[in-house]
């Protein structure tokens, strides 16, 4: 038993190598290579085996171009979350110890959204921090003040995400201000980290900006002529997410097939336009565990990031009632439903089923506006069951809620469709509740918890078998920074048995079991050596 505590000291010590000897079934180490030579296990009666055990620290994992692009110690990211559920406060906590954060802009109001700006610019100064920007299909002038906002006020990394195509405000943020230093090094201000699902998509990522729309930008006087001409000189985005089975907008993709796939994409874009500066491919979707995220690394992601479980955390902008039920959520307790921002065209979201109704009640709304062609036509019991247990209004109240929203958004145009087209009316009405739903999880409205979206993928379960029993079972202990700390020490303590394995060494399961331990502990393993 001793000897078993030992050896897992040694394990977890991960910063410091050490040689391992197995002889007669017995583990023994050794940090000296000349006392593991001169031990007399090693004479010919009784042969073993031996095998070296590299030090490997959080700071050895990922890609060192990209932690040096961004100014990271480790290559971890706490993705974005819409409607401010990835806060200022998880941002600046990550910021903080070496990581970083996005803000998640997406539903955000511009005020809002410039109100978290300063305060972030104020806190973080030149520390790594990043904001959202999702794609507002139906909203294209708000995609555009946003970008505008950013530049204004000087936001350097973006995250863009549920991009369909490249889009001119998209492109207008990453051309402008690129320039030639004296060395003639491009330099481009402003990075774009890209998540993304399909291929035909991160084609145009690794891209530089489409020619189109560079000219209409240079036409309009928003870009100067040596900024037309330097982007073709330059991708949309150095660095990619493949993002596979993830919370929220997701196409449910495998990441065992999708991160090979970009990787190979990159080698391709690498070799065809021969950028100066390398193209990096991160992972994101299922990411929860030391071995999974041990997985990512090893098949090549430059960095991981997460989104899921990071909304179980204090700092997370949801209720304590969403919080509590992510904690006892498995993996199979989320589902697809019709996403508010791409309703019509059938996009869907990954959401918690778990204590919520919400899944349910969307695919409803959906497929009744997919089979008529006004709210009038749909039959009397699922009207009265909308009205009362959806809308908790009539519809007309509803739609004039949903009016006053575009008119307070100065969109007078989704007013005037609907009022001639009573199918769009249903929609906006519709989209309305969806829209609603994620806000009421947000602040927990106790009579809304039924209609909770909450945006969620199988990781969580994941997660949570990994941490019970210990201190982050408990919501009210998940901190995202130290969240992400164990992942990564697991990670480094995962990938140091996998080479004792390629060794022949066989390692006890007791010797590889790692259950989360606070991060003073976890400091201390990381910056101890031999």
């Amino acid at each position: 038993m001793d000897n078993a505590i030992a050896l897992k000291n040694q394990l977890l010590q991960i910063s410091t190598p050490a040689y391992i000897t197995q002889t007669n079934g017995q583990l023994s180490f050794s940090t000296r290579e000349e006392a593991l030579l001169s031990s007399p296990e090693r004479n010919i009666s009784s042969p073993g085996k031996i095998a070296f055990l590299p030090a490997i620290g959080l700071e050895n994992l990922g890609d060192k171009a990209f932690k040096r692009r961004h100014g990271l110690t480790y290559p971890y990211i706490a993705g974005a979350m819409a409607n401010g559920i990835s806060s200022a406060q998880m941002v600046k906590t990550m910021a903080e110890n070496g990581m970083v954060g996005f803000l998640g802009a997406g539903g955000l109001s511009l005020e809002k959204i410039e109100e978290n700006i300063i305060d972030l610019k104020h806190s973080l100064k030149e520390k790594p921090f990043g904001f959202n920007l999702i794609h507002s299909l139906g909203d294209p002038d708000h995609e555009m003040a946003t970008v505008k906002l950013y530049l204004k006020h000087q936001i350097r990394l973006i995250s863009a995400a549920a991009f369909m195509r490249m889009t001119l405000p998209l492109v207008y943020y990453r051309v402008k201000g690129i320039f030639r230093d004296n060395t003639q090094e491009i330099i481009t201000p402003n990075r774009i980290i890209a998540k993304v699902s399909r291929i035909e998509i991160a084609r145009q990522f690794f891209a530089p900006p489409p020619e189109k729309m560079v000219a209409q930008l240079l036409a309009s006087s928003l870009i100067t002529r040596e900024e037309a001409e330097l982007s073709q000189e330059i991708p949309m985005a150095h660095d990619l997410t493949a993002e596979a089975d993830s919370g929220g907008h997701t196409d449910n993709r495998p990441a065992l097939t999708l991160l090979p796939t970009m990787i190979g994409l990159r080698n391709q874009f690498m070799e065809i336009y021969h950028y100066t500066t390398p193209l990096c491919v991160g992972m994101a979707g299922g990411i929860a565990t030391p071995e999974s995220a041990a997985a990512a690394f090893g098949m090549g992601a430059a960095y991981i990031l997460t989104g899921s479980i990071n909304q179980s955390c204090v700092e997370a902008n949801v209720c304590e009632d969403v919080k509590r039920l992510l904690c006892q959520a498995e993996q199979a307790d989320v589902a697809m439903a019709p996403a508010a921002d791409m309703f019509e065209i059938g996009a869907r979201v990954q959401v918690l089923k778990r204590g919520t109704l919400f899944p349910v009640r969307a695919e409803k709304l959906y497929q009744l506006y997919k089979t008529h062609a006004c709210f009038e036509e749909i039959n009397e019991r699922s009207r009265q069951e909308i009205e009362e247990k959806f809308l908790l209004t009539g519809f007309e109240q509803a739609w004039q809620s949903t009016r006053q929203f575009f008119e307070n958004q100065g969109n007078p145009k989704e007013i005037q469709r609907a009022q001639t087209d009573p199918k769009y009316k249903m929609a906006l009405v519709f989209r309305s509740y969806l829209g609603q739903s994620s806000r009421w999880a947000i602040d927990g409205i106790p009579q809304r918890k039924m209609d909770y979206q909450i945006w969620c993928g199988p990781s969580i379960g994941a997660f949570n078998q990994w941490v019970k029993g210990s201190f982050l079972e408990s919501h009210a202990n998940r901190k995202t920074a130290e969240l992400a700390l164990n992942l990564l020490f697991g990670a480094c303590l995962c990938t140091r048995a996998s080479f004792l394995r390629a060794q022949g060494i066989e390692l006890p399961l007791e010797l590889t079991t790692f259950k989360p331990l606070p991060k003073k502990e976890l400091l201390s393993l990381i910056s101890m050596r031999s």
